[in-house]
């Protein structure tokens, strides 16, 4: 598909490798984002769109923000939460979808991440009240899952959200490795 022209580069992205990491590193780098940190003394951080020397900044993947920019990356009625591309799928196919709430299984394998950081965010976002999940595992929008849809719409598209906007392109699950090809088809099994 190819979706809308993007208006705006002004907002929060996961790495675009981020395929690569194991599970539990991708979890701890997910859990830990927005972490204030400390430079060690007499290091700095540079923050990533500024380029100031920072003794104290806002983690994110690997890179670090001033609180100034930190917030100005923050979009309209996201309550503090740092929302991509990613939260922008995810919200707007569980929006799309209203008459008949998807599964959430359907949500994750089309939210244009790897199944694993797809699994992270809709945690996220049902932890944080943008998204109600019921027993069974459908998934509805709320109230406040639809400002923050139009916030991250409008930051990245400079409009409310539109299903356009929506990209369907997932990421690989796990890199893969090719296989050589044997020059040699009799070779002798040792076992």
């Amino acid at each position: 598909m190819v979706g809308m022209q993007k208006r705006s580069d002004f907002h929060f992205k996961y790495p675009p490798n981020i395929h690569e990491l194991d599970l539990a590193t991708m979890v701890n780098m997910f859990r830990s984002r927005g972490e204030p940190r400390k430079a060690p003394a007499g290091e700095y951080f540079a923050c990533a769109y500024s380029h100031e020397l920072l003794k104290e900044a806002k983690w994110w993947f690997g890179l670090y923000f001033s609180q100034h920019i930190w917030d100005a990356l923050l979009t309209k009625g996201s309550e503090g939460f740092p929302l991509t591309n990613i939260e922008l799928n995810v919200l707007g196919h569980i929006y799309m979808s209203e008459d008949e709430a998807p599964h959430r299984e359907y949500i994750e394998k089309n939210a244009g991440a790897t199944e694993k950081l797809a699994y992270l965010v809709v945690n996220d976002l049902r932890s944080f009240g943008f998204i109600s999940e019921d027993d069974s595992g459908f998934l509805r929008i709320t109230p406040r899952g639809e400002k923050a849809l139009n916030g991250i719409a409008r930051r990245i598209y400079e409009k409310r959200f539109l299903p356009e906007m929506l990209t369907d392109e997932p990421l690989p699950d796990d890199p893969k490795i090719e296989q050589a090809q044997k020059k040699d088809k009799e070779q002798t099994s040792l076992f």
